[in-house]
């Protein structure tokens, strides 16, 4: 009932799409990398990793060097799909992981929220998953219930790279092809859902369609391709457990990117780069129970090593509000139309895309379309000095939550410590960006943005 309700909502309340020749409709496809960091790619400045393939996009398309995310996953994926913010869907805090109920909470991202997958394949798009959803595991709520025809990969947060289970707590087996549970144990997971998405391209070269290859990596556990198993040898850690993760996805792009050119699709298709958050500091003793559903034993290693990411002047990471933590690597490559080795500067966000793909494939929105916030990036493509759509920049999670305007963001965020809620004020012009705390001698500052922070808030979790 959910599909026919979108068919008919998007048809005469949503959207309307342009009557071009199917053939010419671009394909779109989002790669879409977990956990890399602000500048944790070559064209970005790290000059101690090998990135070709990021580094080649770069080359063929626009580069932006002011792209924003979230925090953690679940947010920024609810955002890019709906173009909306996460808290007008349901999301404010860890989605349902384990389809079998043993993760709590359980939070789904609302079925009555309109996808970009729902959109296009509205449009005459075929449309496919490969990799992580994290937007709820419950029956009903998965990808296939919100415009994805095809779907393999997993419904949590991350899974273990060859016996497929999440492995914080006692875990859980997490590998699904459609609503099928399905079992690959000793196969590596990269290349499983690669293998996938390149198989989608060849069956469907024939006709426009809407692929997200939403990769694990360079999320921990940080296991490597073969490739990069051993490379890095010199680097200390630990930067080169995450160098290695970081070039084994840009090689996993690679075969995506191939494929594209192997069919005579790449010109014309647009292809969108992004992080869903910075790296991540995550570090601990491991698995910390006995009898563990993965089958490993109680220490096992598998976090990230307290780090490895490069922001640069920037200081966060992963779980913050600050720059690092929200700032990601973001590049949209489109030959046959857009602009090709350049940079944008300007503010955008993950759910600038859903506007920016749909005025691009010629989809218009029409009254009674759901609200986005996203806003579409077509006119600073066209132009470098022309404005941001985003004055403001909102985030929040769970209880945490942060506002931007101008150089000012104000951060509301649990201090993990002390375990109290801790109120700062940050100035990204700073010369040491964010360091210092401006709350206690700009009380206005904290004032005006506090106001835009319950705004925003009220309207947001308005039902």
């Amino acid at each position: 009932m959910k599909h026919v309700f979108c068919l008919i909502f998007l048809s005469f309340a949503g959207f309307a799409y342009a009557d071009d020749k199917q053939a010419t409709r671009p394909n779109v496809v989002i790669l879409l990398t977990d956990d890399q960091g602000t500048l944790d790619a070559n064209c970005y400045g790290s000059k101690d990793l090998v990135t070709p393939n990021m580094d080649k996009l770069a080359a063929t398309g626009i580069r932006f060097t002011q792209a924003y995310a979230h925090t953690v996953c679940c947010p920024a994926r609810a955002a890019l799909f709906t173009g909306r913010h996460p808290q007008r869907g349901g999301v404010r805090n860890w989605t349902q992981g384990d389809r079998h109920g043993t993760d709590q909470p359980k939070i789904n991202m609302a079925v009555e929220e309109v996808t970009l997958a729902e959109v296009l394949k509205s449009a005459g798009y075929r449309t496919a998953l490969f990799g992580k959803w994290h937007l709820g595991a419950k029956v009903g709520h998965g990808p296939l219930d919100q415009g994805f025809e095809t779907y393999f990969g997993h419904l949590g947060g991350f899974i273990d790279n060859y016996r497929h289970y999440f492995l914080h707590g006692n875990g859980y087996h997490d590998l699904y092809d459609g609503n099928e549970e399905v079992f690959h144990r000793d196969e590596y997971y990269p290349d499983l859902m690669t293998d996938r998405a390149v198989g989608f391209i060849e069956t469907n070269k024939a006709v426009p369609f809407f692929m997200t290859v939403a990769f694990n990596l360079p999320h921990y556990p940080e296991h490597p391709i073969a490739k990069f198993k051993d490379a890095y040898a010199d680097m200390p850690m630990p930067r080169q457990a995450y160098a290695r993760v970081v070039s084994s996805v840009d090689a996993l792009i690679d075969r995506v990117l191939k494929k594209l050119e192997e069919t005579g699709l790449r010109d014309n298709t647009i292809v969108i780069l992004m992080s869903d958050n910075g790296h991540s500091v995550e570090d601990n003793a491991g698995i910390a129970v006995e009898n563990h559903a993965s089958g490993y034993p109680r220490g096992y290693y598998y976090l990230a090593h307290g780090g490895g990411g490069n922001t640069g002047k920037w200081i966060g990471h992963k779980s913050t509000f600050l720059e690092g933590g929200i700032r990601v690597p973001a590049i949209l490559s489109y030959p046959a139309k857009l602009p090709q080795g350049q940079t944008r500067d300007q503010i955008v966000t993950i759910m600038d895309w859903f506007p920016t793909v749909l005025e691009l494939c010629g989809i218009k929105p029409q009254a009674g379309a759901p609200k986005l916030d996203g806003h579409s990036m077509t006119g600073v493509i066209a132009d470098s000095k022309a404005a941001s759509a985003h004055e403001v920049l909102h985030f929040a999670w769970a209880s945490n939550w942060a506002v931007r305007k101008g150089d000012w963001k104000l951060i509301h965020q649990l201090n993990k410590k002390t375990k109290t809620m801790e109120l700062s004020l940050r100035n990204l012009a700073d010369s040491k960006p964010e360091e210092k705390d401006h709350a206690k001698e700009q009380p206005e500052v904290v004032k005006e943005l506090t106001a835009l922070h319950e705004a925003w808030e009220k309207e947001v979790e308005a039902k």
